[in-house]
């Protein structure tokens, strides 16, 4: 997905600190999300993601700094009068009522004529795919109609700011991949900010305009998916956000926008400066993903550079097979992934392989 940065800015946080005590939960959070964006937090738990979430909600005060929704400092300003709405990870569903009346609860004390909520109930039951089940006994949903329900009474009240706490969470993979699609829809539809807290990495590179990956109450990167998985800013990024492997290096010379390294297994690269990432405690490495590598058959050349390896895992996904090979030269297997096409065979553990690769696909970290 691509999205504008001329966008208004809806959520604003100014160095927002969260202590429990002695627990320091939110270190100092500054970041900037715009009107109609789909939005991640994305981190391991307790790295603050939910606490932030719920500093926007109202649902937790923040020790210092601010929060601001649509230019306005929310200091002081309770849950229930701020232009939020969160569907919960549990959903929160009303088992005693029916679909209709559960989307429609927020709508008790609305003023308008009844004949007007009940197609505002409609509506948004069209709006989610439940058209037709507003008659049904909520217990009686599947675990996917109830988040479908969970959303439409969130959106009913026509919030700024849609805040989702790991909603698909309970799901199963089908249904989760399917709601994926169907919440990118509904973004796009109704065109509202989306803030979704997840900690999976692969569902926050799916469905997000820009993630903010989150490690220890801080925001360690805030970027577009393909920024944070083409360029991440650390190796603790780069370890979090899909597989990366990573080997030694040694910096030899850094001189005219070059870097001169020598990587174990890979011999001596030269790598453009734009490929150097951020710290590295371990000291510095080269990292690389695992479909930048790839192994040659009979007959075929590399485009680039090429080293021998033998295989000592192989993993059959259907479409993917991945294989763990061990470089000549090298003291661990790296993972590399290769897809499945009509006439390609699978190696076996302990075959040897010729691996294609490029110095153009790899990140420093420093």
């Amino acid at each position: 997905m691509t999205f504008s940065a001329e966008k208004a800015t809806m959520i604003e946080f100014k160095d927002v600190h969260k202590y429990y005590g002695d627990y320091h939960a939110l270190r100092g959070i500054t970041a900037t999300i715009k009107a109609g964006e789909f939005f991640s937090l994305l981190g391991p738990s307790g790295c603050g993601k939910t606490t932030l979430l719920r500093t926007i909600a109202g649902f937790e005060g923040i020790s210092s700094g601010a929060v601001m929704i649509d230019g306005k400092n929310m200091a002081g300003v309770p849950a229930n009068k701020r232009p939020t709405n969160m569907v919960f990870q549990s959903y929160a569903i009303f088992p005693h009522l029916t679909v209709e009346q559960n989307v429609g609860f927020g709508l008790r004390k609305d003023p308008r004529p009844q004949a007007e909520k009940d197609k505002a109930v409609a509506e948004a039951l069209e709006m989610v795919n439940l058209k037709g089940f507003g008659k049904r006994a909520a217990h009686a949903l599947s675990g996917g109609q109830r988040q479908r329900v969970a959303l439409a009474r969130a959106l009913i009240l026509k919030p700024k700011v849609l805040l989702l706490d790991e909603p698909l969470s309970a799901l199963d993979k089908k249904m989760r991949e399917q709601m994926q699609m169907e919440l990118i829809k509904l973004q796009r539809q109704v065109g509202i900010t989306f803030i979704l807290v997840t900690h999976d990495q692969e569902e926050a590179l799916v469905m997000s305009d820009r993630i903010a990956v989150m490690f220890d109450g801080e925001i360690a990167q805030l970027a577009d998916p393909e920024t944070l998985y083409r360029k991440p800013a650390s190796r603790r990024v780069a370890d979090f956000i899909g597989t990366m492997n990573f080997l030694p290096a040694q910096i030899k010379s850094e001189a005219g926008g070059k870097v001169e390294i020598e990587a174990h297994g890979f011999g001596q690269l030269t790598l453009d400066a734009d490929q150097v990432s951020g710290a590295n405690a371990e000291g510095a490495s080269i990292g690389f993903r695992p479909e930048t590598l790839t192994i040659l058959f009979d007959g075929q050349t590399a485009a680039d550079r090429e080293s021998m390896g033998t295989v000592e895992e192989v993993v059959y996904y259907g479409d993917m097979t991945y294989y763990d090979v061990r470089l000549d030269g090298t003291d661990a297997p790296m993972r590399l992934s290769m897809r499945n096409i009509p006439g390609r065979p699978v190696l076996d553990i302990k075959e040897r392989a010729r691996v294609a690769w490029s110095p153009s696909a790899m990140v420093l970290f420093r």
